[in-house]
């Protein structure tokens, strides 16, 4: 798959963690002959399935949104053109009114949750945030930028979605609103699993709370897998090291790479962090030193 790794480009939906900048080192260390499918029970951003452009994918998430904007561009509901113009339209009138448009506007999705609200949300937005509240309302705060959507981000963006439905086009590919332990519950043995869960002792994640006892079940389930599988989290940063890790993957080949997060409500949660990649025994592409025991 590190043919697809000097060519990555961006997805048109930010979320926190968004392993962009990460797609090269993940690629250039797992591998995977495309038979199967390629499953994602984290979908988020979608930036990992889009660059790696696989003929068939099961691409889950328990953010009824995000699997519905992916939807709306497999569909065509989504497209360049009506994006276009909702965004210049809308742009318009945030403009003109200012944070009070975005309120309202946050309003309208969380009552009728149109794709193209979530988009503009997801740009318009304090910092790139992605975050719901416990009644499931999108709850971000303005970014304070009236003049955001100018004609050259609302072409970025238009870009990154006519991107995205190129890649989906003619694929087999299923997207579904479901919970990480149903999509593994339906994984088979040619399947390639790409797991990029919250972070567990960082921060909330973008739609449900996820903490150590996610984390742990989590990792129980991946290591019955008889399919291959690459796992994201985190290793350490300068305040302390992931426990998670070394309890549970002591044994396996574990890649690392030094990172930071631009994307955090709070400047704590911007900081260089080292990433790691865990990985089944047959995924690794070249020879790696298992992450050594606590």
């Amino acid at each position: 798959m590190n043919e697809h790794a000097n060519r990555v480009k961006a997805p048109p939906l930010k979320i926190q963690g968004i392993k962009t900048k990460l797609v090269s080192f993940i690629l250039n260390h797992v591998k995977w002959d495309g038979r199967g499918r390629w499953v994602e029970p984290f979908l988020g951003s979608g930036v990992v399935v889009l660059n790696v452009n696989p003929e068939r994918a099961l691409l889950a998430d328990a953010n009824e949104h995000i699997i519905h904007f992916y939807r709306a561009i497999q569909t065509g509901e989504m497209n360049p053109y009506d994006l276009r113009c909702f965004l210049a339209r809308e742009g318009q009138v945030l403009k003109e009114k200012g944070q009070a448009h975005y309120y309202d506007l946050r309003e309208r999705f969380n009552a009728h949750h149109s794709p193209f609200d979530f988009l503009f949300l997801n740009r318009a937005c304090f910092n790139g945030m992605m975050r719901f509240n416990a009644q499931g309302k999108f709850n971000v705060p303005f970014c304070r930028k009236p003049e955001r959507f100018a004609q050259a981000y609302i072409t970025k963006i238009c870009n990154q979605v006519a991107w995205a439905g190129e890649r989906i086009e003619g694929k087999d590919w299923h997207f579904a609103v479901r919970d990480w332990r149903d999509t593994l519950r339906q994984i088979e043995d040619s399947d390639f699993v790409y797991l990029d869960p919250p972070y567990n002792d960082r921060h909330a994640d973008y739609y449900n709370r996820w903490g150590d006892r996610d984390a742990d079940g989590l990792a129980r389930e991946v290591k019955k897998l008889k399919a291959r599988f690459a796992y994201s989290t985190w290793k350490q940063n300068k305040y302390r090291t992931n426990e998670h890790l070394t309890t549970h993957f002591s044994d396996y080949p574990t890649a690392t790479k030094a990172h930071f997060y631009h994307v955090g409500a709070k400047e704590s949660l911007r900081n260089a962090m080292e990433e790691a990649l865990v990985m089944s025994p047959k995924t690794v592409l070249r020879t790696l030193e298992s992450v050594p025991s606590a």
